[in-house]
This record gives C-alpha cells, sequence and structure tokens, in this order.
C-alpha cells in the first residue's frame, strides 16, 4: 500500500458508476393508480383516451358569437342565453345572435367567434355591442389542439413527478404501469453510534446517518426500514440473513473499511452476497463497496457507505440514485452542469465531491466551495445546493470550468 490515493485496487469514479448502472436487475411491474405514481417509473407507454381539449371550449369569460361580417366594431348582437363551464347546453346562435359564456364552457352550435368581456358593451338584457374589430374564430380552444385520440403522452421510462402526473389525469388516464418501487433497508453499524439522546454516552455520537437516509430515500418515495446493529460479526450476518429475502437494496452505514470491527463486507461475503466492487479513488467516500445476492429469482443489491455523514450523502447523491434509478430500468447519468468557480483549489491524489453553492454572476453560474469539507462534518449543508468534481491530481484555478451537480 502507497500514498493516500495511490492505493492498489481502488476503481475510479467512473468505473463505480458502470458497475452500479449496471448491475442490477430490473424489478418486476405493477399497474397503479395515477394518483399514485408519483416517483415512479413507467413501464409501458401511456396513450390518450381522449382529444384535449375534448370538445371546442370557450377561453376566456366573454360572448359567444355568430356572425359572417367582417367589420364586428359597433355590431349589436341579441343575448340569448348563457352557458358556464361543465354545463351541457344545446342553445344554437343564428346570425346577429350571442350567449354569455365563461372559460371552459362548451362552444355553442353556430359560434364563429368569442368576444372577451371586456370589449362588450351591455345595451340592455338582451343585446350587447361590440367595441372593438374582432377576428373569425378568437378565443376558442379547439378540440384535439393540445392532445389527439390514441397520441403517445408519455414512453417507457417516464419519471412521474408532478407535472407528468398532472398531464396524464387531465387526459383522463386513471391507471399507469410501472417498474415496482425498491424495497431498502437502512442498516446503521457502529457501537459509537448513539439510538437516542437518553443512550447517549461520553464516548458516542448522536446518529445523523439514520435520519439522513430515512429522509433522503423517502423524498425519493420510498419508506425504508431503519435498523441499528451492534459491532458483532455474528449480529451482522444474522441480520444480513433475515434481510437478503426480504428487500431488494441494503444500505449500510459505517464497517465497510479494514478496522478490526468492520464487519459489513466479510458478513455479506457469508449470507451470500458477491462483491461488485470495494474502493473507489474518491474523496470522500473511498471504502465504498457495492455487493449483489442473486439467487432463485430473489435479487438483494448491498451499498455500503462510510460511516461519516458527509461521505453518505455524498455516496448517495451520487450513486444511491444511480443504484435506485437502475431498478426501476433507468440506467443512465444525471446530467450535470458547467460553471466558472470563484477561487483557486489545490490538488489532491484523489477526485473530490466538493459541497459548494451555485450563484449567477451577470448571466454566469459560478460556483464556490465552502468550508469545512471534512467527511465527519455536515453543517455547510445547511447552505449546500450542488456537489462539483474536482479532478485528481490537478490544480485548480479561479475562472476555470468544472463539472457540478445540482442536489
Amino acid at each position: 500500500m502507497s500514498a493516500c490515493g495511490y492505493e492498489n485496487g481502488l476503481i475510479s469514479i467512473d468505473e463505480a458508476i458502470q458497475y452500479i448502472l449496471s448491475t442490477p436487475k430490473t424489478l418486476a411491474t405493477e399497474s397503479i393508480l395515477v394518483k399514485n405514481s408519483l416517483s415512479r417509473y413507467l413501464s409501458e407507454a401511456v396513450y390518450s383516451p381522449v382529444n384535449l381539449p375534448s370538445f371546442d371550449q370557450s377561453a376566456v369569460d366573454g360572448y359567444a358569437l355568430c356572425s359572417q361580417q367582417t367589420d364586428s366594431k359597433e355590431q349589436v348582437f341579441q343575448l340569448i342565453g348563457e352557458v358556464r363551464a361543465g354545463e351541457e347546453s344545446h342553445l344554437a346562435l343564428s346570425e346577429g345572435q350571442a350567449i354569455r359564456i365563461f372559460t371552459g364552457g362548451k362552444i355553442p352550435d353556430g359560434t364563429s367567434t368569442v368576444a372577451r368581456q371586456e370589449i362588450v358593451k351591455i345595451m340592455d338584457d338582451q343585446n350587447i355591442r361590440i367595441v372593438e374589430n374582432l377576428n373569425i374564430g378568437v378565443d376558442i380552444r379547439r378540440e384535439g389542439e393540445e392532445v389527439k385520440y390514441g397520441q403517445c403522452l408519455a414512453n417507457v421510462g417516464q419519471y412521474m413527478n408532478i407535472g407528468s402526473l398532472a398531464a396524464l389525469s387531465m387526459a383522463g388516464v386513471q391507471r399507469v404501469s410501472v417498474y415496482k418501487q425498491a424495497k431498502v433497508a437502512v442498516v446503521v453499524t457502529g457501537d459509537e453510534v448513539a439510538q437516542s439522546q437518553n443512550s447517549l454516552s461520553n464516548a458516542q455520537v448522536f446518529d445523523a446517518n439514520g435520519p439522513l437516509l430515512k429522509n433522503w430515500l423517502k423524498q425519493y418515495g420510498i419508506d425504508a426500514h431503519v435498523i441499528h446493529v451492534e459491532d458483532q460479526a455474528s449480529a451482522v450476518t444474522a441480520l444480513f440473513e433475515g434481510l437478503k429475502s426480504e428487500y431488494d437494496v441494503i444500505i449500510t452505514t459505517g464497517g465497510v473499511s479494514v478496522g478490526d470491527y468492520d464487519f459489513v463486507r466479510p458478513c455479506s461475503f457469508d449470507v451470500g452476497f458477491q462483491q461488485v466492487f470495494w474502493k473507489v479513488k474518491q474523496k470522500p467516500g473511498k471504502p465504498l463497496y457495492f455487493a449483489k445476492y442473486e439467487k432463485q429469482q430473489k435479487n438483494c443489491y448491498l451499498l455500503g457507505l462510510p460511516g461519516n455523514p458527509a461521505a453518505v450523502y455524498v455516496c448517495m447523491q451520487v450513486y444511491g440514485k444511480l443504484l435506485l434509478d437502475a431498478l426501476q430500468n433507468k440506467r443512465e447519468q444525471k446530467s450535470g452542469f458547467k460553471a466558472k468557480i470563484t477561487h483557486d483549489l489545490k490538488a489532491d491524489h484523489r477526485e473530490r465531491f466538493l459541497r459548494m453553492v451555485a450563484t449567477f454572476n451577470q448571466s454566469t453560474l459560478e460556483v464556490s466551495a465552502l468550508a469545512k469539507q471534512q467527511s465527519h462534518m455536515l453543517s455547510n449543508l445547511m447552505l449546500t445546493d450542488c456537489l462539483v468534481r474536482i479532478p485528481a491530481a490537478k490544480q485548480i484555478n479561479a475562472g476555470e470550468l468544472v463539472d457540478g451537480l445540482f442536489i
């Protein structure tokens, strides 16, 4: 073993990413209600069951008019009724007639155009006058102008965010086929981690990793089971034996390095896991461990994170998201950004993920590193909005472009 960063057996960040993307087998699919599909990926394309709009409708509050005259200014129309949004009306217009209509109301037969109420003068209960010229067909939303019946609304792999969920709901889609969400267990190792404030001793620390991972996964749509385990090989082995057949993913914190009480890796071997990789040439998070258990149609993947909470946070942003996405057949890296760095950075033997803050300076995106970057420190996450990847063994000068990932 040589100087830090040159240890034999370390793989690159890009190699680790490719292993994470290519190793997991895609989860099965299921049909669920659209309203419950947030944070899921579609396993089948979705086609519109209707036209959108599904009928000609008014784009404004105003009056539906019937007139073939090109000069509508000062023209008087006989008012014969009213159509509200959601109301089925059988009124029809003849030349010179008008119907009061509201936004979203169904356009009556015979309508040539709609006059918004701001350009209409009410003369009496039965007559209105137009005070501006109107083109034929204005302020009418035509049937199918946004979406045609049978049109593809969403392809396989579409991520269901709030916008896509709303778009499918508007088209009347009731159910979608999605990849199943991973069932995840979080295992916090370490006798030094107190499980509660009442149990904290003078030689222990508060648990940041459990709440961090529980809520990180919650944002992803996963209700993870968090378990604390003592630093005993028998306890870790027994826990893995029980979890591997029940969960799709086990995420551990601590216990993946080379210490006397680092049992995650050897205990995973004892219960049938196969190592995909161990140790990445990066900072923080060098002892990152990834393993798979694939037996008799049951697959489980173990992502062993270091114990220091900043390394946990960074590795979840870079690798955890990729693993969960790959299980839902999304096997591509999240696109990042390029920005100018505002200060110099000294070279380091390993590639680094630095917590930074991004700002715009006269339309130029700039990033600045925050203080307290050590892997046991989290206080700068109050300000962090991006991770910036700094190449190994390279001095970075102020003004250079660097690669970042918004978080």
